[in-house]
C-alpha cells in the first residue's frame, strides 16, 4: 500500500494480514506498511487471538534503529480497502525528516489514572517541532479513562491536542493489551496507558464526529458523583431515563437488555462545540441511580440521544474531513482513525464496509489505518476528551 503525501519528506505507509500465524501476520503487516523505508514510528493493533511475542517479533524485524513500535490490542482493525481486518494485524508506519517522536508510558491505569496520563505524556516535553499532538492508547477496561484524560491534560500544554482510543479484546471484555519498544524488544503491557508525542513541521488535523442528534427537551443534571447520576430534573435518573426510553424498571432485571437498550438510546452532553455521547453501563434500583464510565457533571444539561444508520455511516466521513481541513492546506500523508466498538456492532459488516469507504471517498488516496476502541480521545479547544460512540480522526501532514 502505498502512501502519499505533497512533501516526500514525510510519509505513512499501513499494512495488514489476516494470516492465523502470529509471527507472519507481524512481519507481513509491517513490511507492506514500511516497503523497504525508515521508520520514526509503528503502531500495532491486532485482535487478541495473536499470541503477542511472535507476532511483535515479526514486527521488530522491520523496525529501523532509533525508532519505536507502540500499540494495542482491538475489537477490530480499520485498513484502507475493503472492509475491517476483523481477527488480523494492521500496522500502521510514520517516518520522514520533519517528524519527531517520544513516548512514555503510565502504569496502574485502574488505581493512580490521572497520575498514568501524567506519565503517559511526558514525551510531548521534548518535542521541538511547531506542530505538535499527543497520541493515547489506554487500557479499555479500567473504567476510569475520564480521569486518565484529565491527568494528561493537566500535564500537557493547553495548546496540545490529545487523541487517541482505548483498547479492545474483541469484544470478551476480559483484559485489553498495550505495546511499547522498539526494534529490540516490546513490552506486552496491560492497565496502562501508552503515549506518543508527535512533533511535525507540518500540520496535524483532528476531527470529531458521532452522527447523533438531540431528541426531546433537555434534562438537568441534580445530582451526580462523577460517573454516577443520581438525579435528572430532582428526580432519580433511572426513573427518568426509562421514562424517556419507553420502559419500566423490568427492563433493569435482565442486564443485557438493559445494554443493548442504553446502547441504542445513549445520553447527550452539552458542550460547546456539540454533545458528547454518554452510555449508561449500569443501574441500581435501590437508589435510582445509572452509572457511567465518563464523567456526567452535575448542572449540566442532557439529552436522549438518536440516530439512523445512514447518520452512523457518514460520521466516519465527517471526522475525517474535518481533520483534513484543520490541515490548512497541507497535503495529507496519512490518517489515523478511532472508531468506537459500539458503533461496530449496531452497523454490522455491511454498514462497517459503507462507512469505510465512505471514509476512503472522503479522503482519497490517503493512507488510513485505525481500531474499533472501548472509547476514543480528542481534547481539543472546548472539548472535556473522553468521547463514546464517536470517530476520532488524527490527520499527519
Amino acid at each position: 500500500m502505498q502512501s502519499r503525501t505533497g512533501d516526500p519528506s514525510r510519509w505513512m505507509g499501513v499494512g495488514h494480514s489476516a494470516s492465523e500465524d502470529a509471527s507472519t501476520a507481524g512481519k507481513a503487516a509491517a513490511a507492506l506498511a514500511v516497503a523497504g523505508r525508515d521508520p520514526s514510528l509503528l503502531i500495532v493493533l491486532c485482535s487478541t487471538r495473536y499470541e503477542f511475542e511472535p507476532l511483535l517479533d515479526g514486527v521488530r524485524g522491520e523496525a529501523g534503529e532509533g525508532g519505536v513500535i507502540v500499540g494495542c490490542t482491538t475489537t477490530g482493525a480499520i485498513v484502507s480497502g475493503p472492509g475491517a481486518a476483523e481477527a488480523g494485524v494492521v500496522v500502521a508506519a510514520l517516518g520522514g525528516a520533519g517528524l519527531e517522536v517520544r513516548t512514555a508510558v503510565g502504569h496502574s491505569v485502574s488505581t493512580r489514572p490521572q497520575d498514568a496520563g501524567a506519565d503517559a505524556v511526558a514525551g510531548l516535553a521534548g518535542l521541538t517541532k511547531e506542530h505538535r499532538a499527543g497520541l493515547l492508547l489506554c487500557d479499555g477496561l479500567s473504567g476510569v479513562q475520564d480521569e486518565v484524560i484529565r491527568g494528561a491534560y493537566a500535564a500537557a500544554s493547553a495548546a496540545v491536542p490529545l487523541v487517541g482510543g482505548c483498547a479492545g479484546d474483541d469484544m470478551t471484555f476480559s483484559r485489553t493489551h498495550q505495546f511499547l519498544g522498539d526494534r529490540h524488544g516490546v513490552q506486552v503491557l496491560t492497565d496502562a496507558v501508552v503515549g506518543v508525542g508527535l512533533g511535525s513541521d507540518a500540520s496535524l488535523g483532528i476531527g470529531i464526529a458521532h452522527g447523533w442528534r438531540k431528541r426531546g427537551d433537555p434534562m438537568v443534571v441534580t445530582r451526580s458523583d462523577g460517573g454516577r447520576l443520581y438525579e435528572l430534573d430532582e428526580t432519580p435518573a433511572l426513573d427518568v431515563y426509562l421514562k424517556r426510553i419507553n420502559a419500566d424498571r423490568s427492563l433493569v432485571a435482565d442486564a443485557q437488555a438493559f445494554q443493548d437498550a442504553a446502547f441504542a438510546k445513549p445520553l447527550g452532553l452539552a458542550r460547546r462545540t456539540g454533545e458528547d455521547i454518554r452510555i449508561a453501563h449500569a443501574a441500581n434500583p435501590e437508589d435510582g441511580s445509572l452509572v457511567f464510565i465518563a464523567d456526567v457533571p452535575q448542572g449540566a444539561l442532557v439529552w436522549e440521544m438518536v440516530t439512523e444508520e445512514e447518520s452512523l455511516i457518514l460520521a466516519g466521513a465527517e471526522s475525517c474531513r474535518q481533520a483534513i481541513e484543520s490541515l490548512g492546506g497541507d497535503q495529507p500523508a496519512g490518517a489515523l482513525v478511532f472508531d468506537c466498538g459500539v458503533r461496530k456492532a449496531r452497523l454490522g459488516p455491511a454498514g462497517i464496509e459503507q462507512e469505510i469507504a465512505a471514509m476512503e471517498n472522503t479522503i482519497p488516496g490517503v493512507p488510513m489505518a485505525g481500531f474499533y476502541t472501548y472509547g476514543e480521545f480528542a481534547r481539543s479547544r472546548g472539548s472535556r476528551g473522553m468521547h463514546y460512540l464517536t470517530v476520532v480522526t488524527l490527520a499527519v501532514a
